[in-house]
């Protein structure tokens, strides 16, 4: 236990990514295999049922530290964190044990679940007076099923990869699945690589660069292809041993979470991989990113769902046909190679139509033909005709209006790179949205910004009400944070556990990709990608914007 409070500690003292990643390896290398399998159970994000009332450990943890109740009500209204207050409240304990990970969950925790409250008031006294201040508050955190720390299941992948000594897309796949925590499983996920890896595997994603200014720089503009950039979530399609495997560019596995695609992609044959987009689709057009969120990170997807929310894959490139690497051959090759490959995948599928009519998809300059319902989850991204620069500008225009966040330029004479080598793809966006908001409430940040009121909620006007519509916590420099902190201190209306309402004073200029409906906020809205674009010490609040602009904004044809 205590070599997770301090890989605890190490994770939540850092917003480095290599700092992370170096206490992860560090650790697994390191621990035992049941502790380490409890471990990362934990870090990815799995959780026991809350064990035991809040109200009962307030009351419980009062009693050992000799305070009556409405002063731990006081410290965790300072606090802000129970399971912190609680850490820091309890008196030192009798003695430090060397009680591992695993046995504290399988002696202390699970017990607890379900556990009279006279037995589980003796298991909590008995594990506090075993625990130090950094074990106790992460005992609270599995306890009350609270526990989180900013490590991505990427870079958990990253980590365990040079520990087994495998690539990360071999160690991905085999963290699919159900599992349950155990030294043996631990043990095998280790092992060295073998023939079983192999039909898995992805190839690394080529990247763009984004084209800053004008894209007349890039040459003349026959040599390029064009094609709509789509809002969705990349993806390669694997087709080999038999299976199919859909990995996203995060280097996951996000198959259970769109089986249709996979259904779909067994009409292709053995040895093919596509690199394309995930998108929510009905009929000829995208829906919102906001609905193919819905789908993510699900473990499956049922009929429901699936319905709710129909997905295609945005085929726009082939890496692999008939098991043999394409990526080496120019662009304009792979292309015609994967437009005749889902040719035949088309003319495969069963139709649905009775006249024995076969789905038609989008043709090659990206405009819908006949719409093939919802049944056509493999398509073919359009390329844009266009031979001068001005005509790649004019397509640019109508982007935002097709459900596209702009324009990807790629030289039809390049071959499939590795990562974002500049010069060959260019990816040029349209603007952001726009809008100035009202800063309404702010809580304290994470790592180096843990001691600093730097996550803040903005709020836009509906009549004479300020409602929030995002969260922001980037943008504004070191040196203004720390004017924002003094201001959230100094002019606090409320506290709500961590989080200060605070006099709606400052406006800041947001920019944002779209906007969703949202349940959680009373606006009923939610900005998408929103980041401070500058603090707009020249505006009052009464000029920020309104719900109803905000609305215009984002509706098919707002200037944005």
């Amino acid at each position: 236990m205590r070599a997770f409070a301090q890989l605890f500690a190490a994770l939540d003292g850092t917003t480095r990514a290599s700092q992370k990643l170096e206490a992860l390896e560090g650790y697994f290398r390191t621990a035992a295999a049941e502790d380490a399998a409890w471990a990362l159970w934990f870090l990815l994000g799995n959780r026991l049922k809350r064990a035991v009332k809040f109200a009962h450990l307030r009351l419980w943890a009062g009693e050992v530290a000799g305070l009556p109740p409405w002063l731990v009500e006081e410290c965790y209204e300072v606090v802000g964190d129970l399971g912190e207050t609680l850490a820091l409240l309890l008196p030192p304990p009798e003695r430090v044990t060397s009680l591992s990970l695993a046995r504290l969950v399988q002696e202390r925790l699970l017990p607890l679940a379900g556990a009279p409250e006279g037995r589980q008031r003796e298991i909590l006294r008995a594990t506090w007076a075993e625990l130090d201040r950094a074990q106790r508050f992460l005992w609270h955190k599995l306890i009350t099923g609270n526990f989180r720390v900013g490590v991505s299941r990427a870079l958990l992948v990253r980590a365990l990869a040079p520990v087994a000594g495998v690539g990360p897309p071999v160690m991905e796949h085999r963290l699919m699945g159900e599992w349950a925590p155990s030294a043996a499983w631990f043990l095998r996920l280790l092992s060295g690589e073998g023939a079983e890896d192999a039909p898995a595997r992805p190839y690394p994603f080529f990247l763009a660069s984004p084209v800053e200014g004008d894209a007349g720089g890039l040459g003349d503009a026959r040599d390029w292809q064009c094609e709509w950039k789509w809002d969705g979530i990349r993806a390669q399609l694997i087709r080999r041993a038999g299976g199919c495997v859909l990995w996203s560019r995060g280097e996951e596995i996000v198959t259970g979470a769109f089986p249709e695609v996979a259904e779909a992609a067994r009409v292709l044959p053995e040895g093919t991989v596509v690199d394309g987009e995930l998108l929510a689709w009905r009929g000829d057009a995208p829906l919102p990113f906001a609905q193919l969120q819905r789908r993510l990170n699900r473990r499956s997807a049922g009929d429901a769902i699936r319905r709710a929310v129909p997905v295609v894959l945005m085929a726009y490139d082939l890496l692999e046909l008939g098991g043999e690497d394409c990526r080496d051959r120019p662009l304009l090759e792979r292309r015609m190679r994967l437009e005749q490959l889902l040719a035949r995948a088309t003319s495969a599928i069963p139709s649905p139509d009775p006249r024995g009519a076969a789905p038609v998809q989008m043709d090659l300059f990206g405009q819908p033909g006949e719409d093939p319902g919802a049944s056509v989850v493999l398509r073919l991204s359009g390329v844009l005709p266009a031979s001068s620069w001005e005509e790649v500008g004019a397509w640019r225009a109508r982007a935002r209006g097709c459900g596209a966040e702009g324009l990807m330029l790629k030289r039809r004479d390049s071959a499939y790179g590795v990562g974002r080598q500049r010069g060959a793809w260019w990816k040029w966006k349209i603007a952001p949205f726009t809008c100035d908001a009202v800063l309404v409430a702010a809580q304290p940040g994470h790592g180096r910004r843990a001691a600093l009121f730097t996550d803040y909620t903005f709020a836009l006007w509906r009549g004479t009400e300020l409602l929030p519509v995002a969260k922001a916590y980037s943008g504004l420099t070191d040196a203004e944070m720390g004017e924002v902190d003094a201001f959230v201190r100094g002019n606090t209306t409320g506290r709500f556990g961590p989080v200060r309402s605070v006099s709606p004073e400052l406006v800041f200029e947001l920019a944002f990709e779209g906007v969703a409906p949202s349940p959680r906020h009373k606006s009923g809205l939610a900005l998408r990608f929103p980041r401070i674009a500058r603090w707009r010490r020249d505006k009052k609040p009464a000029e920020a914007d309104t719900l109803e602009a905000l609305r215009q904004l984002a509706a098919p044809g707002g200037d944005g």
